[in-house]
């Protein structure tokens, strides 16, 4: 692959060739780096970060048992579920959570915990075949793991292969072609794009580092199910041993944008706090427009009321998320349009 430095050496190069000489030394570096990634892809090579390798095979980290396709997670992985959903083109989705043994994460504040070094984070995306029958099996499209090593988190995206097997570090972005039948007995076909390595750091961006998203203490601070009862996920890890003695009732609850109990306001922060946050916080990506869209900011902090046209706009248009989607959420849409109606 070219470095950086190579490139600027070509680059230097090329300003004192004629324009045909030009073309052909452009031609043969674009198909010399075409070959490379080919050949690191067919070789079972790695991309390396923060010194740490990526391994080639999903299956080589153990996360499942079983046939893979059942996604059962092995012992050493835990399930977790977050209070409120990114809308990432109507996939399912499956987080898990391994940490060290004797190892535990640490609740400070509503925010992200304090994880260990070793922990790891695993997000399966796919599709029920039939969501009104989720019996007729699915279609599981990729796998994103957030490894935390040396104080930093190193991101690596896994597409499973046609026979649900097994999956395959990618090392650039990808589209797939899914047919699914949706809850309403519609069939639907959308293009998923799988990302490659840089757009996953641009959402998972704070402070310029890669730092997971979801996981935050709100958003993991709320009943569900597990062994056939319900509890507290807070307390269920504190149970499993993976979380330091907490009180949950001393956090706060990121409420679920699609519970239709609660106010407009209540859904409509919450969704932008899940969509857009992530990129639009005074240490995100977009944090240069000055728009802040976490939930516990103050509504006159978050500048909501001066773009407040602009945001259905740019979400029925597709220009909002930049990344991430590459269809429209009309429920979502529908919400934050009630929402902006009533300012």
């Amino acid at each position: 692959m070219l470095s950086e430095i190579d490139l600027l050496s070509k680059n230097a190069i090329m300003n004192v060739m004629p324009l045909k000489i030009k073309i052909l030394a452009w031609v043969f570096i674009f198909i010399t780096t075409l070959i490379n990634i080919q050949s690191c892809q067919k070789d079972g090579l790695q991309h390396t970060v923060n010194n740490i390798q990526m391994l080639p095979k999903l299956s080589d980290y153990n996360i499942f048992q079983g046939n893979s396709r059942d996604l059962k997670p092995s012992d050493s992985f835990h399930l977790y579920e977050i209070s409120t959903q990114l809308f990432s083109d109507y996939t399912e989705k499956q987080r898990l959570i391994k940490l060290p043994a004797g190892t535990t994460m640490h609740a400070a504040n509503d925010g992200l915990p304090d994880f260990p070094d070793g922990t790891m984070l695993v997000k399966t995306f796919y599709y029920f075949n039939d969501k009104r029958d989720t019996l007729k099996g699915k279609k599981i499209i990729e796998t994103r793991l957030l490894i935390k090593a040396g104080s930093q988190w190193n991101a690596a995206t896994y597409l499973w292969n046609e026979e649900q097997t097994d999956a395959t570090l990618l090392t650039t972005g990808i589209n797939e072609m899914v047919n699914w039948i949706d809850d309403n007995g519609s069939p639907k076909i959308i293009s998923f794009h799988v990302p490659n390595i840089n757009e996953c750091a641009t959402c998972h961006h704070l402070n310029e580092k890669v730092m997971p998203i979801g996981p935050k203490i709100r958003n993991l601070n709320f009943s569900v199910q597990r062994n056939n009862e319900t509890i507290n996920q807070l307390t269920y890890f504190q149970n499993t041993g993976i979380l330091n003695p907490v009180n949950p009732a001393s956090f706060s609850s990121l409420p679920d944008w699609k519970n239709t109990m609660l106010t407009v306001d209540q859904r409509a922060r919450a969704y932008l706090d899940v969509n857009c946050a992530h990129c639009h916080n005074p240490s995100g990506f977009a944090a240069n427009t000055g728009i802040v869209f976490s939930y516990e900011t103050t509504f006159g902090q978050t500048k909501i009321g001066k773009v407040k046209d602009a945001i259905p706009d740019q979400m029925s248009s597709g220009e909002m998320p930049k990344l991430g989607t590459t269809t429209i959420d009309e429920e979502g849409l529908d919400l934050i349009t009630e929402y902006i109606k009533h300012l």
